[in-house]
């Protein structure tokens, strides 16, 4: 995954309401005013979360015919956390192979 693309799914993800948007769309794509309901948001706010989430890719949506659901795009979600791990794993220092005896 480009660095740009990871840091631009790591800022979607930074935020609380964002993960809990993403986090109750896993199971089963979830209706625009349920998730509303959970968040306890204004409709205006959690549209503005849903948008940073389906640009970033890491939520789908689906239009059924005048409702919006949205899905979380796991196979998105968990490559974003592999690429983050593998990020940190290249910039960490090699761990010693020894320890010195005092």
């Amino acid at each position: 995954m480009e660095e740009a693309a990871l840091d631009e799914r790591l800022r979607a993800l930074a935020h609380t309401v964002r993960r809990r948007l993403v986090a109750a769309c896993v199971a089963e794509p979830q209706p625009a005013g349920r998730l509303v309901e959970l968040t306890g948001l204004a409709p205006a706010s959690v549209s503005e979360h849903l948008k940073v989430l389906r640009k970033t890719g890491l939520l789908v949506l689906e239009r059924r015919g005048r409702h919006r659901y949205y899905a979380a795009n796991l196979g998105l979600v968990r490559q974003t956390a592999a690429a983050l791990l593998a990020d940190i794993d290249a910039r960490s220092p090699a761990p010693p192979t020894s320890f010195p005896v005092p």
